[in-house]
């Protein structure tokens, strides 16, 4: 194949040619969620034998790997998550993936101070546009960070990829080593279950607290969008985003009128966020849509930036809750199932906002291997990791009630809590706490 000089150092060449320039022992790094390569990860699967030790680092696998697959006892191919989507939780299991803790926000400065040079760094793009960026798309994340610390730059360019305006979200061409010429693959979509009755009511607890003007970070999953679906009805105006996803469910809320950033202290009349995932629809409201910025994720997520906009409200999902507090969202037991992410961050920053409001939604009860288990819990499973700490827990809110933790005591906490969670179970965590000193023997809590 002839090669193609595009600027002093940049040069088209194929996925095959980029994936030669692999050795054993290097490590790679793939971007984050709709910024991971594909014709490069099967160029490089096919070079499985001729391989080993190469280490693999990403976040949010959108699809199936190749070098995952192709590879069942990892005798080639090493891979690292920042955060599990459900592919890597697979993978995870068949001990093929290895999580990186960390909190979103400081992703960017990991890569800065405690990550040696990445040996070379492939990202999806958008093809190169006439300033000579290429946009990084929904993915900003992290990914101008690893571009700074690689020692070889290529980019897989890809024509589905959504062009997203923000600053710092893209790499010009004369930073980048080499260009794939992407084969026109849609980028990957991710859907959200329809939302249950337990959903919808958790949903309508947390509408009733949010106000005309409040600025809105939503985690993924069914509750949170839940909330998205109920806030359309609830007649709330004047909605801001400062959230870390974008979500079908902001979409929703954007087609419908309602988000303006009119109250915003930061990028007023703009919706900001750090990566998207959801439906085609999502990925065409976002295309060079002016009221969309695409930030990196140390904009979006660190709690100085967050708490300027008034009224920010934070929604996440949370697992599991002990009687104290601590919420663990990431893991089962040492099974981990998704990662720390932004929770915490936006908890903290939330918090701080003027009139702001952090709240973690959890169903009351779930199954396991047909039994019925309760989510708030004396202990927390062993090994499970907390997500939030108790001093950082604001509100908590099930399909039986909703409690705000901050200022009470211990025993007003387990109170609090035992008070939201399925009445089958309030017997005996109250029991529990008695017994465990969390309820002074005697104590009586209205």
């Amino acid at each position: 194949m002839t090669t193609t000089v595009l600027a002093k150092q940049a040069t088209r060449i194929s996925a095959a040619e980029a994936a030669a320039l692999v050795r054993s022992g290097m490590w790679l790094d793939y971007g984050f969620g709709m910024g991971q390569p594909d014709m490069f990860d099967r160029a490089l699967a096919e070079r499985r034998d001729e391989l080993s030790d190469v280490k693999i680092r990403s976040s949010l696998t959108m699809k199936p790997r190749p070098t995952h697959d192709c590879d069942p006892d990892g005798g080639h191919f090493h891979w690292f998550s920042w955060h599990f989507s459900a592919y890597d939780r697979r993978r995870h299991d068949a001990g093929r993936c290895n999580y990186i803790p960390m909190n979103f926000g400081e992703a960017p400065d990991y890569y800065r101070r405690f990550i040696d040079p990445v040996d070379i760094v492939v990202l999806k793009t958008c093809p190169m546009d006439a300033d000579g960026m290429f946009n990084f798309g929904g993915a900003a994340t992290y990914q101008r960070a690893v571009v700074e610390r690689a020692k070889r730059v290529i980019v897989e360019v890809c024509e589905a990829m959504p062009y997203c305006f923000g600053p710092d979200n893209g790499v010009h061409v004369s930073e980048v080593d080499h260009i794939i010429d992407g084969d026109g693959e849609a980028i990957p979509e991710i859907g959200n279950p329809a939302p249950t009755e337990v959903d919808r009511m958790v949903a309508a607890r947390i509408v009733a607290e949010i106000a005309d003007g409040s600025c809105l970070q939503i985690g993924i999953g069914g509750m949170p969008n839940a909330v998205c679906t109920t806030l359309k009805d609830s007649g709330v105006r004047d909605l801001g985003i400062h959230t870390e996803m974008m979500t079908d469910g902001i979409i929703e809320l954007y087609d419908a009128g309602l988000v303006t950033g009119a109250h915003k202290s930061l990028d007023r009349g703009r919706m900001v966020f750090t990566f998207a995932a959801g439906s085609r629809r999502q990925y065409e409201a976002i295309n060079r849509n002016p009221d969309a910025l695409c930030y990196p994720v140390d904009y979006t997520n660190l709690p100085h930036n967050i708490m300027q906009n008034e009224r920010t409200v934070s929604i996440n999902n949370t697992t599991q809750i002990d009687l104290q507090g601590q919420a663990a969202s990431e893991s089962d037991g040492h099974r981990h199932l998704s990662g720390t992410g932004g929770q915490l961050q936006f908890v903290r920053g939330a918090y701080a906002s003027h009139g702001g409001k952090s709240f973690l939604c959890l169903s009351s009860t779930y199954d396991k291997r047909g039994d019925r288990r309760s989510r708030i819990v004396l202990n927390l499973t062993s090994g499970n990791v907390v997500t939030t700490p108790r001093t950082d827990t604001m509100y908590v809110v099930t399909e039986y009630g909703m409690v705000n933790l901050k200022g009470k005591s211990v025993a007003e906490r387990a109170k609090a809590l035992i008070s939201i969670a399925h009445p089958d179970f309030r017997e005996g965590l109250e029991r529990q706490a008695r017994d465990h000193g969390l309820i002074p023997k005697g104590l009586s809590l209205a």
